[in-house]
């Protein structure tokens, strides 16, 4: 069986192959009929490889955050890890937004982009959430209805109580509830193992029809090769600089390992974040995968990672400040450095509620752009291309996740496998 595994396509490379076939299949398909016709026959096969990941996704984050809180011991070591990895993601997000804002001052994309080329927005919900709003919604009023809708800070959040408090009762108890989370977290591991088998099928899937949704349309194709595509190559070499250099120098420096030995990996978790646009996605197989392939100690692992899917946003918080001047700058308005400034506080704060689900970050956008009175409207100009955004960027997402954990792990003393 072992031997009949090795000699098989490892599967970072049927996901590759995945991703090929998918953005040759969307265009040719999209040359013999339209879009609309050949969509359903190949949709289904990546929503349900999606849904599946998300199915596991609250399970998977209440298990392993209560066990990894509950096996520290004390609130002092809970304290210690949190405060070191809270630390780590404001740090990189703020880092990530700099880069942004720099590369966007320099190139200046928007400037003469051409205003005609906006989309109407009508499926992005534009209510205010203050900040302070964000923090009281942590603290779940039901834990049950938080659970139901996927909010994962609540479950994050009630998790922790939970894994603190399973040492403060009977050590009957105590005992009890970690077998039962124990058994539970396996066998939701056992099922992501399954899962992961299906990736290549379903990322083919979802690639096929996001090439056929832009295939479909070839005056959006030539839109992207003018102001488009100069802000899209703006945002993809910010990316660049964050994943290829920000973020393997610090796993280099403070975790003290082969950063480019890690990526290899993690390749596998990094072509899912990136075909599905999904962090909470590719969360299951990054915490697989961060604890067999790198070493990383389950405490650790269950604790950091679920914890960056939902407050590490990078990728999230370049995008939005590369954003805001784009559209400022294709409507003639000029920032002041204080402005600007004020756009990388408020993009790390809205990274941080940012749910890692796609398009999520286009919801968020508002609150940057309200912050400093720019038209909400401005967001149609970057539809059209917020799917070749999205990719990267969520990827990097989860990269800066598993960088994360990598230094946490290293900093508390732990012997890695990179």
């Amino acid at each position: 069986m072992e031997e009949a595994k090795k000699k098989g396509l490892a599967l970072h490379w049927q996901i590759l192959i995945g991703i090929g076939l998918g953005i040759a299949t969307g265009i040719l398909l999209c040359r013999i009929t339209p879009y609309e016709n050949w969509s359903p026959y190949i949709k289904w096969a990546g929503d349900i490889f999606l849904r599946g990941l998300r199915m596991i996704v609250i399970p998977l984050v209440f298990t392993s955050i209560a066990l990894g809180v509950a096996g520290m011991g004390n609130s002092a070591a809970l304290g210690r890890i949190a405060g070191k990895t809270i630390l780590y993601y404001i740090v990189t997000t703020a880092i990530a937004a700099a880069i942004g804002l720099t590369l966007v001052n320099i190139v200046k994309p928007g400037v003469g982009a051409n205003l005609n080329l906006a989309e109407k927005v009508t499926s992005i919900g534009t209510g205010e959430v203050s900040f302070i709003d964000q923090i009281v919604a942590i603290v779940p009023s039901n834990i049950f209805e938080s659970m139901a809708k996927g909010d994962l800070l609540p479950i994050i959040f009630f998790a922790i109580l939970f894994g603190l408090f399973m040492n403060k009762v009977d050590k009957k108890h105590t005992g009890t509830l970690s077998d039962l989370f124990t058994a539970i977290y396996e066998v939701i591991m056992k099922i992501t193992f399954f899962l992961i088998r299906l990736a290549p099928v379903g990322v083919f899937s979802i690639v096929a029809n996001v090439v056929g949704k832009q295939a479909n349309d070839p005056q959006a194709l030539i839109n992207m090769a003018g102001s488009l595509g100069v802000f899209v190559l703006v945002v993809w070499g910010g990316l660049l600089i964050q994943g290829a250099v920000v973020l393997p120098t610090l796993v280099r420096v403070l975790g003290k390992q082969n950063p480019w030995r890690h990526i290899s990996k993690m390749s596998t978790v990094l072509l899912t974040a990136f075909s599905t646009c999904s962090s909470g996605a590719a969360l299951p197989i990054n915490i697989r995968d961060s604890q067999e392939k790198c070493g990383i100690s389950n405490k650790i692992a269950s604790f950091v990672l679920p914890l960056g899917s939902t407050i590490n946003m990078n990728g999230t918080a370049l995008y939005e400040c590369v954003t805001a001047i784009f559209i400022a700058q294709a409507y003639g308005i000029d920032l002041t450095l204080v402005q600007q400034i004020m756009i990388i506080f408020t993009a790390l704060l809205a990274a941080i509620g940012t749910a890692g689900i796609p398009m999520a970050g286009m919801v968020m956008l508002t609150i940057v752009l309200s912050a400093v009175g720019l038209p909400l409207e401005g967001i149609g100009l970057v539809l059209a291309v917020e799917q070749l955004c999205d990719m990267p960027r969520t990827c990097i997402n989860t990269y800066g996740d598993s960088c994360g954990a990598v230094i946490i792990a290293h900093s508390e003393g732990e012997q890695l496998t990179i």
